[in-house]
């Protein structure tokens, strides 16, 4: 069996998690779900950075010893990454005995191969970095990321002849275009090369806090140069020659765009310094901002992923994340922007498409679907075809490509729906056969997209299957499980709406949150993370009630619930003259509603219809039948009723009126 190796850049624990962090980790584990899913013996890697001074400024500022304080972090970010859904493998910490014994063989290896010598570094150093930085690096005298300014530092330290593995590099980056990647990653560090390498410091005097140098025990290792070795040392490099074999090369690091420098020039000189073998690729990813600016730790302006989460849930965030960001590239996170995503993409599209497969085999079959025997459809070639351009784009990491097309294939169901009207051919007995064909079809195409939304959204897709009659997507293998297949019977489940759509920032019988707060290490003195009490609104002056007046406000107005609704199913209701009782597919959710339009329609014409209900109306019992919402109808007072048209294509259901 193949393997495949994947980590993660390692955090800084001097506070908890932002957005951008778990962006990071979110899309490293969609990639190893695939590879997963794919039948690949898969290994993800992720952990702690717990050496850095700014780690040890905290832990002091806590009146905690460093080694407590990173214990207590770590369940923070365990917790955190449990909740997101992220199925890493192993989780190193750099004060771990295993990661500290891989240091000091990989600092021995090195200077025996002469690489290590003494001298006085001198230059500026940004501590929110902790690395040092040239002077041409500096915009108007300030660090690039973290926009403070540096410390100058003097002191004699341990140096990496960085300078002799120039031309090694660059043969390796000719040799190996897919070595740094995306392609922008990629010419930046080929012209840094080109330009030429300056000996690095691999070495910190005057602190206790880290891994002691072999050659000089007074000193530490340099936070960096320690912890880039994490992803050796998490596959037994120095402590188990067996297992390190067995998975050395690693396949991927995932890391930011901002410390690919250390990942693709550092890293890869050191392993050859040490006689190592390099990485096959290092991914730079890009930035996630917070309404245009970076989010950043140092800079106050984070998002708690766990906040975000809880607005509309985890899957929905994690495919914000993958859909809304081409892998690669920087993007941007507001609420707006995800509520817009998910009611689109989940409530309106896979949701509604899902509810609407459901229904129908429900109320047509009784839920069992035969097997098919028929002219297959174009939605058996549509899958295909989309299975190909997800595979591809998984492959090349285009994240964003995979989901987009995984998304097609709902599309191409939900326009196969529309195109063949399952309720028109329920209509006639001789259409049997074939309505069974369009329903197993359509759920069949709804199983396969499930499948390759499953590294994405894996809870949601596990549901999304169970409900389309389908093992879960972890239950075979991958080519098996988008293989088209439609010859066996398959038992298609009701359930209550996956995706309820949001509206104002919050998902139905919720209360609005309001904006994510920043969170900052200065917000008290109290640990970072630490939830702050939230002071009661004070509460509104008493006010004389106004005059009546027969107006209502814009306000009042908007909070009538208008949704668009295709109609399921009708019938007259006994001894009414005018009532009709009708079954109605609201997007997320199926209701029954009572109408006086008897004298105007006949039910089985209004089957298939595109009607305006008011959604958040009271239940009212109407001849002992409990009418949830109202359809709307216009007619002159005693004449016949006229249900509301749509041109050509009708909305969706569950589209807001306005």
């Amino acid at each position: 069996m193949s393997r495949f190796y994947l980590t993660t850049a390692i955090d800084y624990v001097n506070s908890r998690p932002h957005l951008g962090t778990a962006y990071e980790k979110v899309t490293a584990d969609v990639i190893a779900r695939y590879h997963r899913l794919r039948g690949v013996e898969t290994h993800f890697l992720m952990g702690n950075d717990e050496h850095s001074q700014n780690v040890h400024r905290r832990a002091l500022e806590l009146g905690l010893d460093p080694i407590a304080y990173c214990d207590r972090m770590e369940s923070e970010f365990r917790a955190v990454w449990r909740t997101l859904d992220v199925s890493f493998d192993d989780f190193i910490r750099t004060t771990e005995p295993r990661h500290r014994a891989s240091v000091t063989r990989m600092l021995e290896r090195i200077a025996e191969r002469g690489d290590l010598y003494e001298g006085f570094y001198e230059g500026w150093y940004c501590v929110s970095c902790e690395a040092f930085k040239q002077e041409k690096d500096l915009v108007e005298g300030k660090c690039p990321v973290h926009h403070v300014e540096p410390k100058w530092l003097r002191e004699k330290n341990h140096f990496f002849r960085l300078s002799n593995y120039r031309d090694a590099l660059l043969s390796h980056f000719e040799a190996h275009p897919e070595f740094l990647q995306p392609e922008v990653r990629r010419n930046e560090i080929m012209r840094l090369l080109e330009s030429g390498l300056e000996d690095i410091s691999v070495s910190r005097s005057g602190q206790a806090w880290g891994i002691p140098m072999p050659q000089s025990p007074e000193s530490v290792v340099y936070v960096w140069f320690d912890a880039l070795i994490n992803y050796a040392s998490g596959v037994g490099y120095g402590t188990d020659e067996t297992r390190f074999e067995a998975w050395w090369p690693a396949d991927l690091h995932i890391v930011g765009k901002d410390i690919t420098r250390f990942h693709s020039v550092f890293w890869p000189a050191m392993l050859m310094s040490a006689g190592v073998a390099l990485p096959r690729q290092v991914f730079g990813h890009g930035w996630v901002h917070h309404r245009g600016e970076r989010m950043s730790k140092t800079l106050g302006t984070t998002v708690d992923p766990l906040e975000a989460a809880e607005r509309f849930g985890v899957d929905p965030l994690r495919l914000y994340f993958v859909k809304e960001i081409p892998y690669g590239q920087d993007g941007d996170f507001a609420y707006d922007r995800f509520e817009e995503r998910y009611n689109v993409d989940l409530a309106n599209n896979l949701g509604n498409l899902v509810s609407r497969v459901a229904t129908m085999a429900d109320k047509y079959r009784g839920g069992r679907l035969p097997a098919t025997a028929g002219e297959p459809g174009r939605l058996p070639g549509a899958a295909e075809a989309v299975v190909g351009r997800y595979t591809e784009a998984m492959d090349r990491l285009a994240l964003h490509e995979a989901a987009a097309a995984a998304f097609a294939l709902v599309d191409a169901a939900n326009e196969y729906i529309t195109e063949t009207e399952p309720w028109a051919l329920a209509r006639d007995p001789a259409n049997a056969d074939r309505l069974s064909q369009v329903l197993h079809e359509t759920a069949e195409a709804v199983r396969i997209a499930a499948v390759l939304l499953s590294p994405v959204v894996p809870a949601s897709a596990d549901t999304v299957l169970a409900r389309m009659g389908g093992p879960s997507a972890t239950a075979r293998r991958f080519d098996e499980a988008t293989t088209w297949s439609t010859a066996s019977e398959r038992t298609v489940v009701l359930g209550p709406a996956l995706w309820p759509r949001a509206e104002g920032g919050r998902l139905p019988g919720t209360h609005d949150r309001g904006e994510a707060r920043a969170m900052t290490d200065s917000d008290s003195g109290k640990d970072a993370g630490e939830s702050q009490p939230v002071p009661p609104a004070a509460a509104p002056a008493a006010t004389p009630a106004p005059a009546a007046d027969p107006r209502i406000t814009f306000d009042a107005f908007m909070e009538i619930d208008l949704r668009v609704a295709t109609v399921l199913a009708a019938e007259k209701v006994e001894k009414s003259r005018k009532l009709i009782k009708i079954e109605v597919d609201l997007g997320t959710e199926r209701r029954t509603v009572v109408a006086g339009i008897a004298e105007a329609y006949a039910p089985e014409d209004l089957v298939g219809r595109t009607v305006v209900v008011v959604a958040n109306l009271k239940p009212a019992k109407l001849m002992g039948i409990e009418s949830n919402g109202m359809i709307l109808a216009a007619s002159l007072e005693g004449g016949i009723p006229a249900l509301v048209r749509f041109d050509d294509p009708p909305p969706p259901p569950g589209t807001r009126v306005r």
